[in-house]
């Protein structure tokens, strides 16, 4: 959530992050409205306590119609604190609710507008020319099938659509991808971290997953616990009702887990092979850092994913991600999209957000500076979600004869090997 104290004194900043959402304006006066209603009916409740606790004093001193009349003021004194103690409660409990709808101000450097109005801020690598090479390129489900890697009809059969099976090689390139992402990130200063794929109602609201993004949530109601689309939950919570010294930081982690996602608005989309699937496998960065880092810290992710992305030979580009296609949780993201032959497009791969001090003041993680105690920042990146990574290495490093190169940095978790064969039918 931001700061109620940022919103009183520049509501305007506040309305124009709204707007570049492409959220609702008016939630910013219904805030506003409803912070003042707290404010003041926490000084009337103050106010009259006072008034009681000064009329008890005088209560025993009196006698006569005095004390009876003091005693009739004093009914009426405990029914108005009653009543305003509730005014105050529920003035609070429309306040936090509102707060929880707002989504975290927008950077002013990010591009304004929808997902297509996004900013290309570098590009890398070379795209293959497979015409110039003399075939046809083959997409990665028929390469998966050929190397006797991906078994998306028996997915299919035990657990319904967009679900797949990775077997064999295909099996073993995952674990090489994990242990390859994890070796980098620890030479890096992150800490491993094997995270709970179950996470209770205030670790996920917390984070800022239970608001725009709640239809892509799976929930367990018998046990009140939600399956995570994405180890940032757990390692966000990780420090929740904490203060951290100063000195501590920055704290890094890079959290495996599998990850869940309903994927509800995507019918029809990327429904081939394993794009976009519903269960799957990833490496996050996480950063605890001071607000002031923050900046720096978004930086240093976003190197850490390119250096990634080179080290397996694929053809990428780099994106500001536009302010409608942020999620509430972020003030600034950026996305590294990787070249799909068979697509002839760029798709996201990576993906590093910003979220300043938006999910440390949901979840009560706090720094101590001194004698200063204040809210911190964290920020998140996608290392390697591993079916999209596959997807890429399998398209952009195929060769005529459907084998597939793998890249030098994988070799030593493949056992040595250089190239992935197809098997005998």
């Amino acid at each position: 959530m931001i700061d109620l104290r940022l919103l009183r004194e520049d509501p305007d900043r506040v309305r124009a992050s709204q707007r570049a959402r492409g959220e609702d304006v008016a939630l910013v006066d219904s805030l506003l409205s409803a912070d003042e209603r707290r404010r003041s009916s926490g000084v009337r409740f103050d106010e009259l306590r006072a008034e009681q606790k000064a009329l008890g004093k005088l209560i025993p001193k009196a006698s006569g119609d005095e004390k009876a009349e003091l005693l009739k003021k004093a009914s009426q004194l405990a029914a108005d604190v009653k009543a305003a103690d509730a005014e105050r409660d529920a003035a609070d409990a429309e306040t936090r609710e509102l707060l929880q709808k707002l989504g975290n101000l927008v950077h002013p450097d990010v591009p304004v507008g929808g997902e297509e109005d996004f900013v290309t801020l570098e590009t890398h690598g070379t795209i293959r020319d497979f015409g110039a090479e003399g075939f046809e390129p083959k997409d990665h489900l028929e390469l998966g099938q050929l190397l006797g890697a991906i078994d998306v009809e028996r997915g299919a059969k035990v657990s319904g659509s967009r679900f797949y099976f990775l077997t064999g090689v295909g099996a073993l390139l995952e674990l090489a991808l994990v242990n390859a992402a994890i070796a980098q990130a620890t030479a890096a200063g992150f800490t491993p971290m094997l995270t709970p794929a179950l996470v209770r109602p205030q670790s996920m609201a917390g984070t800022g997953f239970l608001g725009q993004a709640a239809q892509d949530v799976y929930r367990l109601d018998a046990d009140d616990l939600y399956l995570v689309g994405t180890s940032e939950v757990p390692l966000a919570a990780y420090h929740m009702d904490e203060i951290i010294d100063a000195d501590r930081l920055p704290l890094r982690y890079a959290g495996f887990s599998p990850c869940f996602r309903r994927e509800a608005g995507s019918h029809g989309k990327d429904t081939r092979g394993i794009f976009r699937v519903h269960q799957f496998d990833k490496v996050e960065m996480f950063s605890y850092v001071t607000p002031e880092e923050s900046q720096e810290e978004h930086r240093r992710l976003l190197e850490w994913e390119k250096q990634w992305l080179t080290s397996l030979e694929l053809p990428f580009r780099v994106i500001d991600v536009a302010s409608g296609d942020l999620g509430s949780s972020a003030a600034r993201k950026f996305d590294c999209e990787a070249w799909i032959p068979t697509q002839g497009k760029y798709r996201e791969l990576t993906s590093t957000s910003d979220c300043t001090e938006f999910q440390s003041r949901r979840l009560q993680i706090r720094v101590r500076d001194g004698k200063q105690v204040r809210p911190l920042a964290t920020l998140n990146g996608t290392l390697c979600a591993v079916p999209r990574t596959i997807v890429a290495i399998l398209e952009n490093h195929q060769q005529a004869d459907g084998s597939v190169r793998v890249p030098e940095v994988l070799r030593p978790y493949l056992g040595g090997r250089e190239v992935l064969e197809p098997v005998a039918r």
